[in-house]
């Protein structure tokens, strides 16, 4: 086997471990509740480390999130906060460590719409999470931004 061969062979193989790591975060995001919270993401995690066969220990997990590297990870957590809408022209990236949910359309040079942004926002259930002034949200050329609603923390004492 000439060194083409293998190094085909080696990308192929990267090829296929990227499309079944897509497949499987796509496949499984929907599942964990809430959905848009960093809760859905580690419990996501630890249904991937249980089905690698390892314990629901720490030690276990952070073994696990070692083994993904930084790379691997950021690429499913990317995959896992992000919805493409064909119905609506959008792509809604919307990853809670971030300050601001993303929106952006689908087709470059495309014009982004108020309404339609609202629509997808409420069909991919988002809508509680967001805040819904209108005036409150940023549009940067063909991108908009719009600010997560942050639970006010309050003391009882």
């Amino acid at each position: 086997m000439s060194a083409i061969d293998k190094a085909i062979k080696t990308s192929l193989q990267g090829k296929v471990f990227n499309l079944a790591l897509i497949e499987l975060v796509i496949s499984y995001r929907e599942n964990f509740k809430p959905l848009w919270t960093t809760d859905s993401w580690v419990k996501f995690l630890i249904l991937l480390a249980l089905k690698c066969d390892l314990s629901g220990q720490r030690e276990s997990l952070e073994l696990f999130a070692e083994a993904l590297g930084p790379k691997v990870t950021a690429q499913m957590r990317r995959l896992f906060f992000e919805r493409k809408l064909e119905q609506y022209n959008l792509r809604v990236m919307a990853d809670p460590a971030e300050k601001e949910v993303l929106v952006m359309p689908l087709k470059l040079g495309s014009e982004i719409n108020h309404e339609e942004i609202m629509k997808a926002i409420d069909h991919i259930g988002l809508t509680p999470q967001i805040v819904s002034e209108e005036k409150e949200w940023q549009i940067h050329e063909s991108l908009m931004s719009i600010p997560w609603k942050r639970a006010i923390k309050t003391s009882d004492s």
